[in-house]
């Protein structure tokens, strides 16, 4: 009589697991899409590094301006694609947002993070470099990073898209896009881009190129479907 009760105990329990829901840490909804251009882009020079021969060194061939990025069937990568509004705030994320240099480059050239979120600067390299990020609502900074100098670590707190510099190798450029959202992706050359765990809502969605400007367009997300967006970008030579 026992094993029986034993045995009915299981089979309920087992029945019960099978009727639990499934915790889904990312659920909601994704918007989806790619993001290319049209008209002639600027062709990009390449850099010119004897000056720093430590860097020069790192690199078989020469590097090339990143100001606009390219791949196969007109896709455009470094573009900036995030949620300018809708939905609820959301929380700076716990991971710091890294942006290194090494080779005399800026690791990414676009670093994507949210406002209030920490940001890692760090030095890979054998010579010294000096960060300066040209912010114009937040605070300015302006800083010296030698060889094996710990990172630098702040935050910015209000968005903004800052262009950066290095004052001592005057071709390294790149962005922090500082956004008031977790929602945002940087595309790679194929231009792709995917926001995913986007609440049931209406949203605006904007894509920003440090060439070609800015594009938005509105979604809608009703449940867990993957909603299709994609841009179009027109290049300018200037």
């Amino acid at each position: 009589m026992r094993m029986k009760l034993t045995a009915s105990i299981a089979l309920v329990a087992v029945a019960t697991m099978a009727l639990a829901p499934i915790a889904r840490p990312n659920a909601g909804g994704t918007v989806a899409g790619k993001v290319t251009f049209t008209g002639t882009p600027p062709k990009m020079k390449p850099i010119d590094m004897a000056k720093e021969p430590s860097c020069a060194k790192e690199h078989a061939t020469p590097v090339m301006n990143e100001s606009v990025v390219t791949g196969e069937g007109n896709t455009l990568g470094d573009v900036v694609v995030y949620i300018s509004a809708g939905g609820a705030a959301t929380t700076p994320p716990a991971a710091p947002a890294n942006f290194d240099q090494k080779g005399c480059q800026y690791l990414p050239h676009v670093l994507a993070l949210q406002a209030g979120q920490q940001l890692v600067v760090k030095n890979d390299d054998q010579t010294s470099h000096n960060i300066h990020p040209m912010s114009k609502i937040n605070p300015e900074w302006n800083k010296s990073q030698p060889p094996g100098a710990p990172p630098i670590q702040t935050s910015y707190e209000k968005p903004e898209f800052i262009p950066v510099k290095c004052n001592v190798h005057p071709w390294m450029h790149g962005y922090f896009a500082v956004l008031n959202t977790s929602h945002s992706v940087v595309t790679g050359t194929d231009g792709t881009f995917s926001l995913s765990g986007l609440p049931p809502g209406k949203y605006t969605v904007t894509a920003w190129q440090e060439r070609f400007g800015t594009q938005s367009q509105e979604v809608t997300i009703a449940g867990t479907e993957t909603a299709k967006l994609d841009f179009v970008l027109k290049a300018t030579e200037y």
